[in-house]
């Protein structure tokens, strides 16, 4: 049997001291004490607490296992949103916890000491299996409606949960769970996991006799089963991976979106049923002349179908919508995994960070020592020397609008989820990985945004605008008025997400500060306000 599916948890847990009258330690960075709920799940057992460094031993009070809801913890996460000049709010994000088994490398034991020892005071809370909380954070930006874009959000999750029971995806730590935890695993039942390699096929086949055009040589990278199938080194690739449960996810989520759309006919407020024959005109096309892929009729898997909890959002509602949704979006996800339960906002914190990318979305980090922006990842358009390769061997063809800008189509992304009429001409939602191993403090902090924010500002002018920040809620709502402002006629919608790293403290130390763009910023907001700008 498979587990019973959850809805999303947009919280974390953690240790509070269980007195609300004594001062949270330094270490615990003003957790929001007020918005706090005591949490009953799987973690209260001391299997799935993190074992107590050196100072912990001789801790005078009680601490209690609650829940924070992460977008309530401002000094460690923020998010800001902006319509801009657009009538309509397409963007969208998702923040919290997923529950999927740890990815980051098991620590040397000599250094899980060392680091023990540095994050004495910080306790941190396991999943209900054993491992630690892999946190899980996304931007979404839709074009032509919200719909895909909050079908993204309100699902995405699921499926990457869904796809990591399926594949019957291992912890990275697993020998390090402790008998309770096994035991606690082994009660609710057999993984319904199954064959990587038959999964990877059966969904590319899919693909291929669904859609067609493109997808019928579609080989996606990160699936050994198809990618290696004439390889001798197939056998050694890891088909149950996290960057192979990404990928599935994301081409499952997208296919699931596109047969949806496909299946629903073209309706309009004066002619309801297309087909009627009582119009001359529609009774004189072609029977399929609203179809848009090789079986439209295929209904979606609406995906998750178990039964789940009243909190969970209704799997049996249209995907989409009750009418044909010709738009997409964009998205770009990032899930960061720590080796032990001691946060990976904690200085002394080793984590690693997977970054699954489609479309123009961004991910950017600061490097503490530097104070420079590192990019995540690549915008993918049709000038995209990847993108071009990759499309122009199934002879796409490329067009420049009057902005000098390259489309595909009419779409200026060669990625992205939906665009249901795009697709047999290679508009795949198969994402872009990187992963990132993160050393204690060695990145400031975490920036994702839609193009919204990233199309008008440089990588470095956004780093630089959360540094001057006090906190990460402050940061997202300064990155996003900034880009706001320097593109007031216009500015298109705007989301921007800030997440605390291990070396926030020290964000302003590395390089010039924020000093390297400030005259460029000051310039661009006093340019933007000058009224002669607007004649």
């Amino acid at each position: 049997t498979v587990q019973q599916r959850r809805a999303f948890h947009d919280y974390f847990v953690t240790h509070l001291p269980s007195s609300s009258l004594a001062p949270d330690r330094p270490s615990q960075h003003h957790y929001p004490r007020n918005q706090s709920q005591p949490h009953s799940g799987p973690t209260r057992s001391a299997a799935h607490i993190s074992p107590p460094g050196p100072q912990q031993q001789h801790a005078t009070r009680d601490t209690t296992i609650v829940r924070i809801p992460i977008r309530g913890a401002k000094h460690h996460f923020g998010a800001s949103v902006s319509r801009g000049s657009r009538p309509d709010q397409e963007d969208a994000y998702q923040a919290g916890t997923i529950d999927i088994p740890a990815f980051a490398p098991r620590q040397p034991r000599s250094h899980a000491g060392r680091a023990q020892s540095g994050a004495a005071g910080a306790k941190g809370v396991k999943s209900g299996s054993g491992d630690p909380q892999v946190f899980y954070f996304g931007v979404f930006d839709g074009h032509g409606g919200s719909e895909c874009s909050d079908f993204l959000r309100e699902r995405l999750h699921g499926y990457v949960e869904e796809a990591a029971l399926l594949f019957g995806m291992e912890s990275s730590l697993k020998g390090e769970a402790t008998a309770d935890a096994e035991d606690a695993d082994s009660e609710g039942g057999v993984m319904g996991e199954q064959d990587a390699e038959d999964l990877q096929r059966s969904l590319v086949g899919m693909w291929k006799e669904t859609v067609g055009g493109y997808f019928k040589r579609f080989k996606p990278e990160h699936f050994p089963a198809i990618a290696n199938r004439d390889s001798e080194h197939n056998s050694t690739k890891n088909n149950s991976s996290v960057e192979a449960v990404l990928t599935y996810a994301f081409l499952k989520a997208d296919l699931d979106f596109t047969i949806a759309q496909a299946a629903k006919h073209t309706q309009s407020q004066d002619h309801p049923h297309p087909s009627s024959l009582d119009d001359p005109v529609l009774s004189d096309r072609p029977l399929n002349n609203d179809d848009m892929l090789f079986h439209p009729d295929k209904p979606a898997s609406q995906n998750l179908r178990r039964k789940r909890p009243s909190a969970s959002p209704d799997l049996k509602a249209p995907i989409g919508g009750t009418k044909r949704f010709r738009g997409g979006s964009t998205a770009s996800i990032a899930l960061i995994s720590t080796p032990t339960a001691t946060p990976f906002w904690h200085p002394a914190s080793p984590s690693t960070l997977v970054a699954a990318h489609v479309g123009d979305t961004r991910l950017l980090l600061c490097r503490t020592t530097d104070g420079k922006a590192v990019p995540l990842t690549t915008n993918h358009h049709p000038d995209a020397p990847v993108e071009e390769t990759r499309l122009r061997r199934y002879a796409a063809t490329f067009v420049t609008d009057s902005f000098g800008e390259a489309r595909m189509g009419g779409l200026a992304n060669t990625r992205a989820f939906g665009d249901v009429s795009s697709k047999r001409v290679g508009v795949s939602a198969e994402p872009q990985l990187t992963t990132t191993h993160i050393s204690p403090a060695e990145y400031s902090f975490l920036v994702l945004m839609s193009d919204g924010v990233s199309g008008h500002l440089t990588d470095q002018e956004i780093v630089d605008v959360v540094k001057e920040a006090k906190t990460p809620a402050q940061a997202s709502d300064d990155v996003v008025k900034f880009a706001v402002d320097v593109a007031p006629e216009s500015a298109d919608n705007a989301t921007c997400l800030v997440v605390r790293l291990g070396g926030w403290e020290r964000r302003g130390e590395g390089g010039g500060g924020s000093l390297g763009t400030k005259e460029q910023r000051d310039f661009r907001r006093a340019d933007a306000a000058d009224p002669r700008r607007s004649r």
